[in-house]
This record gives C-alpha cells, structure tokens and sequence, in this order.
C-alpha cells in the first residue's frame, strides 16, 4: 500500500501507543502537579494548600536547606560528568576506530558496565572504593567529597562504554575522503580532528550530551547504595533526596511532590537547553 492508502488509518496505528502515553506519562503526570498543591498521606485525602508546599522547599528552616545543597551538588556532579564520560568515551572511540587488533573485543568490554544494575554496581564500587580509603582509616561517607568523587568514578566506569560506540558510529560515518583530503592540504592530526572530525561527529555529541546530563541529574540507585546520602544528607542527589523527603518524613509528601515538579522542570529545561546550543552549533557548522 502507497503512503496515501495508508494515511486513513494512521490514527488507528497510533491509538494504542497514544493511550498507554496517556495512561502512562500524562495522567500521573498531571496528578502529580495538583499534589505538589496539597497535603496529603494518600491520593484520596489531599488537601489542597496552595503554594505552601513549593515555598517550604526553598525555606531553609522547614527544609534545613538540604534541597538546596542537593541541587548544587547534583550540578556540579553532573557538570564533571559530562565532560569526562564524553571525553573519555570519545578518546576512546578515536583508538578503538584506528583498525588495532582486538578492536571487537574491547567495545564489548567497555560497554558491559552499562548492562549492570545501578544498585548493583553501588555496592560493588562501595565495597572496592572503602577498601581502599579503609588504609587511610576513612570511608566513602567520612565526607561528601569521598561520595562525590566515587559518584563520578562510578559513572564513568558505567557510562564511558555506551558513549563509545555512540561516538564510534560517528566517527565511522565521516567520510575518509574529507581527511584525506585535509592531510594532502597540509593539515596536523590536531586541525584534521577540530576542523574534520568534531564538525562530522557532531550529532554524536549532541547525543551523548543530552544523555549523560539527563542521566547526572536523574541518578538515584547508584547513589543510594554508593551512599545513601551520608554523612548527612550531604552526599544526596536530587533524586535521592525527593525520595527522602516523601518516603522518609512523615507530613512531607505534598512537599516531596513539588520538589520532583521542581525536578523535572529543571531538567526538562536543562534538556531543551543544551539540545538548542548543540543544534546551533550544527548549524553553524
């Protein structure tokens, strides 16, 4: 059948998608924003409160200021994030694209941290990262900074792989003429790789960009088996603190509900915001 034929029955192919949508996505959704405005212990008996709720998150003395901790601290995670998972990932795309034996291999064993849980891996990493600080007599919850950094090694062992092969897709895609041609004009590896490849490869980046902020900003199982939060509350991410805040204090369920609002505004705009610099990169280009 011809794209004209089939055009009449394309609500009728869409319908089941567009209800689980609904039913899925929308429907709690928006039950979750007319919460964010009530008190509440179950769905049947909120009440509505107004911006109560959204003000108590950002009140230091109802909230002791630990949203606002485990936002800059949840950024700064998600900003070393990014730039080493995808520098990393793209270093080693660039060696794992240069033909050396074994290449098969070592995409697979690279990309094998992305199959394992996250509560898993937090645990492996906990026991691996508190044997090695338990030599110098501390843990990873002496400090945040202990929890930061073993965040970050976690991600980056979990993570580095599957930008790999995003990049090495990329990078197989730009045409070998184009860096022939800049090597016959003279060009060093370094102007081929700013001037030839990055350009090609940008829609790989844009990829891999959008997905290890979206995944920084959403970490929450790595981070409650790596550290569930300690000391403190002070190594909490956003989404482990959400989660605190409404499973774990009791009369605070209308305000652990306008902080996941909060949350996903933040990261839906923080989403629309580097893919919008990227295209215009791309564009550019």
């Amino acid at each position: 059948m011809s794209k004209k034929e089939l055009r009449p029955y394309f609500l009728l192919f869409a319908l089941p998608t567009f209800i689980a949508f609904l039913i899925g996505f929308v429907v709690p959704f928006g039950l979750g924003i007319y919460l964010s405005f009530c008190k509440f212990t179950t769905v049947n008996d909120a009440v509505p409160v107004g911006f109560a709720n959204y003000l108590a998150v950002f009140d230091k003395n109802i909230d002791n200021g630990e949203f606002i901790h485990a936002l800059w601290y949840t950024t700064l995670f998600a900003i070393v994030s990014v730039i080493t998972i995808n520098f990393f990932g793209f270093c080693i795309a660039m060696l794992l694209t240069k033909g050396i034996r074994g290449t098969n291999v070592f995409r697979t064993v690279f990309f094998m941290p992305n199959l394992i849980g996250g509560i898993v891996l937090g645990y492996i990493w906990q026991l691996i990262l508190n044997g090695i600080l338990a030599r110098f007599d501390l843990t990873l919850t002496f400090s945040e900074v202990y929890g930061f950094w073993g965040l970050i090694i976690l991600m980056n062992w979990q993570q580095i792989g599957y930008m790999m092969i995003i990049y090495i897709a990329g990078i197989q895609n730009v045409p070998p003429e184009l860096i022939e041609a800049a090597k016959i004009d003279g060009a060093t590896g370094r102007q081929v790789l700013g001037h030839v490849i990055l350009p090609m490869v940008m829609p790989s980046i844009t990829i891999c960009t959008f997905l290890t902020l979206t995944n920084s900003f959403k970490l929450f199982d790595q981070n409650l088996a790596l550290t569930n939060g300690l000391p403190g509350s002070k190594s909490e991410l956003l989404a482990l603190n959400i989660y605190n805040t409404f499973y774990g204090r009791v009369g605070f369920e209308g305000v652990g509900q306008a902080k996941a609002v909060v949350f996903s505004l933040i990261v839906g705009a923080l989403a629309i915001a580097q893919l919008a610099a990227t295209h215009t990169k791309e564009v550019q280009q």
